[in-house]
């Protein structure tokens, strides 16, 4: 079988048609917000979230088995996306108010969600090796449920990020400029915090919850690096997330490697290969001369060789009497 034909099997499975659509939908919407978070120093927020809905898809496992849901999990993500929001304003709460500090609460999140998931799965009737689609992710088994779900979440991401993207920048910039500026602070930073909720619920099944928050991030780096301006870097890192998306997922599809896995190792090697390369471009942008037709801009007729003009005389003094 030739290349072509091999690409052409890939686009006519409806397996991958639904597992290419989710990847870029995910990657796309993930370092949109992840955009807010690095602005924000809560990179790691998305873990946090991430963990508090592993209880959520628990949650939704026992709802449905105690409904006779078919399957078991119909209900895994509604009951991550609750889950995830509650968690995420709790944290925004708990960060507003001072009572803790933010690395506290995210601690806290961190050991209650991965317990309460393991505790609530077992009480469902399942397993640990349930949650293992979850935590690390199965996009090969992407339903069309879990389709409508990714994109009704992915777009509503897309829309509020990219259309708040300027008052969501300042708040998450400088709150106390945003909040002379008579931005409702409160409620942008709800809405971050909620944005991030959603994003981790429609990556779960692409990376997994234990890797959500790299697909989140890592992009956003590589955009930093190169990128001059907050717009740019958004938008820069939302192309590399659909870049690394669909290549890790296309890698998989030709080799027995976990997509997840291979999603963030290749964002990884994409932030190195970036940082690396970075300042020998920028050096060759130094020294090139942006008018080779033309001599210099500035030259200093008393010291530079090449200046042919007489030096301006030195301003008169003022008269003697």
């Amino acid at each position: 079988m030739t290349g072509w034909e091999q690409v052409l099997t890939l686009l006519g499975s409806p397996l991958m048609q639904r597992a290419l659509l989710a990847a870029v939908l995910v990657g796309a919407a993930a370092p949109v917000v992840g955009t807010f978070l690095v602005q924000r120093r809560m990179a790691l927020m998305g873990d946090g979230i991430g963990h508090v809905a592993l209880t959520g898809v628990a949650v939704g496992w026992l709802v449905g088995s105690w409904a006779a849901a078919s399957p078991a999990d119909a209900l895994a993500v509604p009951g991550a996306v609750v889950a995830a929001v509650v968690g995420s304003v709790v944290i925004e709460v708990v960060r507003e108010r001072g009572r803790t500090s933010g690395d506290l609460a995210l601690a806290i999140m961190f050991y209650g969600g991965i317990a309460g998931g393991v505790l609530l799965i077992k009480v469902a009737g399942g397993t640990n090796a349930n949650l293992m689609g979850y935590l690390f992710g199965s996009i090969s088994t992407v339903s069309t449920p879990d389709l409508w779900w990714t994109a009704g979440l992915a777009v509503l991401v897309l829309t509020v990020g990219v259309g708040l993207r300027w008052a969501l920048f300042t708040v998450s910039h400088d709150e106390e400029f945003a909040r002379a500026s008579g931005l409702p602070v409160r409620v942008l930073s709800m809405l971050v915090a909620t944005l991030a909720a959603l994003t981790v619920t429609i990556a779960m099944r692409v990376v997994g919850l234990l890797l959500v928050s790299a697909l989140m991030i890592v992009p956003v780096a590589v955009a930093q690096v190169v990128a001059r301006s907050f717009g740019r870097t958004m938008a820069l890192a939302s192309a590399t997330g659909v870049a690394v998306s669909v290549a890790g997922l296309l890698v998989t599809y030709w080799n027995d490697v976990p997509p997840g896995a291979t999603i963030v190792v290749l964002a990884i090697a994409v932030y190195a290969a970036t940082a690396a390369l970075h300042p020998l471009l920028a050096r060759r942008r130094t020294e090139h001369d942006p008018h080779p037709d033309l001599s210099d801009d500035v030259l200093v007729p008393a010291t530079d060789p090449r200046c042919d003009d007489d030096a301006p005389a030195a301003p008169a003094g003022p008269p003697t009497r």
